[in-house]
Formats: C-alpha cells, sequence, structure tokens
C-alpha cells in the first residue's frame, strides 16, 4: 500500500500560514488609485461574465460569502463562492409526486446515461466477469473489478418508476417494487417469513430461516445468555445475512451490525438490506481477508449461513476470530446444532451432521474460545479476553500456532490465514488485551484505547478530543447549507469516503441515521480500528475501483480530500461516476478540498447532471479548502423499454 496521504497526523485546529506582505520601499502616490481601479473592473467583468448580480441568490437566514481580490498570477484559481440557496436539498420523488424526468445537462461534457440493463451494475461484483475464476471455495464471488480500459463512462439508471425510499423506521419493514423489482426471495424464502410482494410493494415480516418467529423473538433468545443492553455490546457482524433482519432489529437496541452476503442466487439480498436502511455490504469468506481490523466486533453472527465452519482447517473461523475483540461472542444457529433433536427435518443424516458439528468444536477449541451455551438449534463460544491461557495450551499441542506480529489490521486483498492472530499482550489473566472499551454510549468520545496506548501512529488523546469538537463544527456548519441534513427521516444511509477518526459519523450520532466510515487504503494512518473503538462501523475500500455495494445504496456521500489523496492515481471523473452509481436519486453530497481541485470537480459534476454549488470553508474565505455541496438529480431508465438503449 502507498503511503502518501498527510492528513494523518495532524492539528485540526491549525490554518495554513499566510504569505507575507508586500513591501513598498519607494510609495508611489499614484498606486492606490490604479489598484483600486483594477479591482473596480475585476469586479465588474465578473459580475458580468456571471450573468449579472441576480445570477447570486441571497438569503437572510444563510451568511452569504465573498472572495478576496485577487492577483492577476491567481485569478485562475478564483470560484464563484455562494451560499447553496439555490441547490433544492429535499425529497420530491415520493407516491404521489410527478416522475417526470429531467433533461440532459447542457455541460459540452455530459457523460451519457448508460443502457437500462446497468441498473444494478455493481463492477466487481460482476456475474459474467465471476465466471472466469476458480469455483473452488466460492473465490468466483469474491471481488474481481474491470480492467481501466473496462470501465463504463457513463451514469447507471434507476429503474423506471424508482421513488424515493420509504423513511426510518419504516423502512426496516417496506420497500417499493419499483426499486429493486426482484421477486425470487418471496417464492424461494416464501415459509421462512424473509419477504413478503403486496402490490407495489415488499414487506419485510422480520422473520428468517431460523427464526420463523421473527427476529426479536430470536435476539430475545439470544439476550438470555449475552448481556444486550447494557451497552457492552454494540458492534456485531452478520455473515450470510439474507436479507439483515438480524441486523435490522438490533438497532433498536442500540446494536449496530454490519451485515454481508454474496452477490448471488439469492439476488438482491444485500440491496433489500440497504433499501431497508440497514448497514450491508456485498461480501463473502473465501480466500481474503474480510474488510475489517482485528478485534473490531463485539458479536459475530451465523444463522444458517452456508459456510463450511470446519473445513479447510477452520480458516473461516480464525477469520472470526481475527475480527472478534477479545471476549467477544460468536454465534451460531441451525445445522449442526443439535442434530441429534432435528436431524430429521434438516433432510441430513446424523452421521453427516455429527462430524460437521465436531469439526466445528475442534476449531473453536484450537482458537482457545469457550462454549457458554447450546440451546434448542442456538450455540454460543466466547473469544478469550486474552491469550495467557492459550499460548499454555499451546505448548501441550491445543491450540494452533500464532501468526506473525505483522500488522493484523491489513485486510485488503490479504490472503486468509489459519494461523491464530495474537492479543496485545497483557501482564495478567484479568486483563483485557488491548485494553477494555467503555460501554455504549459512552465509547464513543471515551479515548479509544489504540490511541491511549500509542498505536496509532501521530495521534494522541489530544488530537482525537480536537478532532472530535472540530468535526461537531463542521456538521453544524454542513447543516447551515444543506438544512436537510438535520432534519430526521430525510437522510438514512450515509457514507463518508475519507473517515479518518470518524469525526463525521460521531457529530451525527443524534440523529435516525448510520454512517459507512471507509477508510482508504492509500492513508498514512489506519484508524479503521479506532473507528470501530468508538462503536462505529466501516470498511476498507481503494476509490480507484468500485465499491461492493448495489446502485442507489446512499443517501448522502461525504468526500473529505478524496481527490487530492487520489490525485496520481486514477482518474477524477472515474471516482465521481463511481459516487454517482451509489448515490441515490435527490441523493446529496459534500466534497472538501482545495479550490482548484474542486474547481475541476465542479466541471466534472456539471456534466453528470448534479445541481452543484462551491462554498466557502466554515472558517471564511480566505482558507484554500472550499466546499462542493450537489445534489444529485432524478431520472430514470425508460418505461418499457429496459432492453432498448436508452436515447
Amino acid at each position: 500500500m502507498a503511503a502518501k496521504d498527510d492528513r494523518l497526523p495532524y492539528h485540526p485546529t491549525s490554518k495554513p500560514s499566510k504569505p507575507s506582505p508586500f513591501i513598498w520601499k519607494k510609495p508611489n502616490v499614484y498606486t492606490l488609485p490604479v489598484v483600486l481601479f483594477l479591482c473596480i473592473c475585476s469586479y465588474f467583468f465578473g459580475l458580468w461574465q456571471h450573468g449579472g448580480p441576480t445570477a447570486v441568490t441571497k438569503t437572510a437566514s444563510t451568511p452569504t460569502f465573498k472572495l478576496p481580490c485577487k492577483s492577476p498570477n491567481e485569478i485562475h484559481t478564483t470560484t464563484t463562492t455562494t451560499t447553496a440557496s439555490a441547490l433544492d436539498f429535499t425529497s420530491h420523488h415520493s407516491p404521489n409526486f410527478s416522475t417526470a424526468t429531467s433533461s440532459h445537462a447542457t455541460s459540452t461534457n455530459v457523460f451519457p446515461r448508460c443502457d437500462a440493463k446497468y441498473s444494478e451494475y455493481t463492477p466487481c461484483e460482476d456475474d459474467k466477469r465471476s465466471l472466469k475464476f476458480d469455483r473452488d471455495r466460492l473465490i468466483y464471488r469474491e471481488r474481481h473489478c474491470p480492467e481501466k480500459s473496462e470501465l463504463l463512462k457513463c451514469r447507471i439508471p434507476a429503474p423506471h418508476g424508482y421513488k424515493n425510499v420509504f423513511p426510518w423506521p419504516r423502512s426496516r419493514d417496506l420497500a417499493w417494487y419499483a426499486n429493486a423489482p426482484h421477486k425470487e426471495l418471496t417464492v424461494e424464502k416464501a415459509v421462512q417469513n424473509w419477504i413478503i410482494y403486496e402490490g407495489d410493494r415488499f414487506r419485510f415480516p422480520g422473520g428468517g430461516t431460523m427464526f420463523p418467529n421473527g427476529a426479536d423473538a430470536y435476539i430475545d433468545d439470544i439476550g438470555k445468555f449475552i448481556n444486550l443492553k447494557d451497552g457492552s455490546i454494540r458492534t456485531a457482524i452478520d455473515t450470510g445475512c439474507g436479507v439483515a433482519s438480524w441486523g435490522a432489529y438490533l438497532l433498536s437496541r442500540d446494536i449496530l451490525a454490519m451485515s454481508f452476503a454474496p452477490r448471488d442466487t439469492h439476488v438482491s439480498q444485500v440491496q433489500f438490506a440497504l433499501e431497508r436502511g440497514v448497514p450491508a455490504l456485498i461480501g463473502v469468506i473465501a480466500s481474503k481477508r474480510l474488510p475489517y481490523p482485528s478485534r473490531a466486533f463485539d458479536m459475530a453472527h451465523c444463522s444458517r449461513c452456508l459456510i463450511p465452519w470446519g473445513q479447510h482447517d477452520g480458516v473461516y473461523l480464525t477469520e472470526v476470530d481475527r475480527v472478534l475483540r477479545p471476549g467477544g461472542y460468536w454465534i451460531l444457529s441451525g445445522p449442526p446444532i443439535r442434530w441429534a433433536k432435528y436431524w430429521k427435518g434438516w433432510e441430513r443424516t446424523k452421521e453427516d451432521l455429527n462430524e460437521e458439528q465436531t469439526s466445528i468444536e475442534n476449531v473453536a477449541k484450537s482458537l482457545c474460545w469457550k462454549k457458554l451455551a447450546e440451546k434448542d438449534d442456538i450455540a454460543i463460544w466466547q473469544k478469550p479476553t486474552n491469550h495467557l491461557s492459550c499460548q499454555n495450551n499451546r505448548k501441550f499441542g491445543k491450540a494452533r500456532n500464532f501468526c506473525p506480529a505483522n500488522d493484523l489490521d491489513t485486510a485488503w486483498y490479504t490472503k486468509l490465514e489459519t494461523c491464530l492472530t495474537p492479543l496485545p499482550e497483557v501482564s495478567d489473566n484479568e486483563e483485557v488485551a488491548g485494553g477494555k472499551l467503555a460501554n455504549w454510549p459512552h465509547r464513543l468520545n471515551a479515548i479509544p484505547p489504540r490511541i491511549s496506548k500509542g498505536t496509532v501512529k501521530g495521534v494522541t488523546a489530544d488530537i482525537f478530543k480536537q478532532d472530535s469538537e472540530l468535526w461537531k463544527k463542521r456538521v453544524s456548519y454542513y447543516k447551515s447549507v444543506n438544512n436537510q441534513l438535520g432534519n430526521p427521516g430525510r437522510y438514512r444511509n450515509i457514507l463518508d469516503m475519507n473517515a479518518q477518526l470518524g469525526g463525521f459519523a460521531a457529530a451525527l450520532v443524534d440523529l435516525p441515521v448510520w454512517v459507512m466510515n471507509v477508510v482508504p487504503v492509500e492513508v498514512k494512518s489506519n484508524t479503521l480500528g479506532v473507528i470501530y473503538e468508538r462503536g462505529l462501523i466501516g470498511t476498507y475500500q481503494n476509490w480507484c475501483e468500485a465499491m461492493s455495494t448495489y446502485p442507489r445504496t446512499y443517501d448522502f456521500l461525504h468526500a473529505d480530500s478524496v481527490f487530492s489523496l487520489y490525485k496520481d492515481r486514477c482518474e477524477a471523473e472515474d471516482i465521481l461516476l463511481e459516487m454517482d452509481r451509489i448515490l441515490r436519486p435527490e441523493g446529496s453530497v459534500v466534497i472538501r478540498d482545495d479550490v482548484d481541485v474542486l474547481v475541476k470537480i465542479k466541471s466534472i459534476v456539471d456534466g453528470m447532471e448534479w445541481d452543484s454549488q462551491i462554498v466557502d470553508h466554515e472558517d471564511g474565505p480566505l482558507e484554500r479548502e472550499k466546499l462542493l455541496f450537489a445534489v444529485k438529480k432524478y431520472w430514470t431508465a425508460p418505461a418499457a423499454a429496459e432492453d432498448k438503449p436508452s436515447s
């Protein structure tokens, strides 16, 4: 991985140094009038160039911004900086709103609309490309991204009739059929209460393969063995999530689950999860590590997820151990648990089920896990809080070998290993390896152990506190420009493309939203572990590639210095087209970057049918960093023309 980002270490409140003033050795009485005359001329020329005084909309409620007069050699960096009052951030395309599409952008560099057949295109999980790869261990379902020459230079359409999703919490139970027009799961999982088709919408009753009485009742059963009420459990991971009902119903208990499933024959599992407003990614445990740091999750879950946990020397369960926090729990329900009671209904032999459960038990023991409970068809194991006893067991051949003590948080295209990920060293058996976390919600603002122990290069406790205050200020400013950001229900799924310490997500914690915090693999300091220690979730990503998610996944995108980070790595237009792919119609964007970068970005988004406006930094017009606010326009594929190219 490259190590070029200069965002960390940093001082959040520091400002760029100002240039030294000019010193005139011989004052001239004519100088001031000449300079004044040139400034006045420049002002009127700029006013004429931008369409006269009526081109700038000003409101009493939002401050307006002006740039200082610039010298001739700086004119190329000047941009008209105003309020974003002309931008419409509100949601329109609800059931009773007209769905007429907007006209094409008038920019000379318009990016065309893709054919309607690409409406659900996921570049790195393309079903045709995947067939070229090994089917053993589901390697073909992993990420396999297109080459640069294969990248689409067009904008992915929404299906005809697309509507704004139901606001949370209604979206947990309802989704529009037009937004994800697939009925396969309503047939395949009809008796399991996953999803029901009702006219123009889908309904999600909260059922699952192993919880026909509903996810709430199932979670209550888990709660008999694990305390889900005191805030000690905050982050969870659901492998093979289906439509993510387990994660959806955990949210009411202040538990944030990362749900994932492959793009497979059960069409639109992850897409349905995201339509419901539940965190999810397309993913599979195959040959590569999951894109999360070590010690990330308080709880891991598999409900009949069909992962062969006991096979391949327990490599998949070993990966679960890597991402589980010390003292974390693994929950397995369905075959082969309690096979002696349920084997007839599972249509498998007793011998087969017994062998499978025995192999899982053996892998769990080699990981030094303790089995807490097995009742009905649910079994729960607990990871040790440190590895002192495990090191002793290894001497007697009862535990597997430890992995080398290299960067255990590296997880982007990193090969799976069967060795045991070592926990940080402790001085006694009562100590929690890596540091004990505060319970939620105190966990959010408590100093994360990775920072207090000095394992994140360049980040101290003081910097962490300053960063938190800085992002409260910045988010407050965002809300003053886009008042819909503070409007509960307008946005639900939010993506922070360069999350750093998670300050942006933390500043939104009181709103009914969730944030996918992305730490680009190119940054100098890997801070994703800090984000998880705050009780937030996220993933690694290289923005030169597509994200493992369906189109129209997010309501709001936040990109802080993303384009400066990738300036010499890939084309800005490719990143913007990916942003357009994963952004919902009428979704919003905030991009922070150097003014020169934003001027180039704006010229691209003007050709993507986004409404956009550059505004000044929250600290005023003298800062070179500016902000671009944008809204993606509503448009869809043509009616009854799904198989024909759009005009």
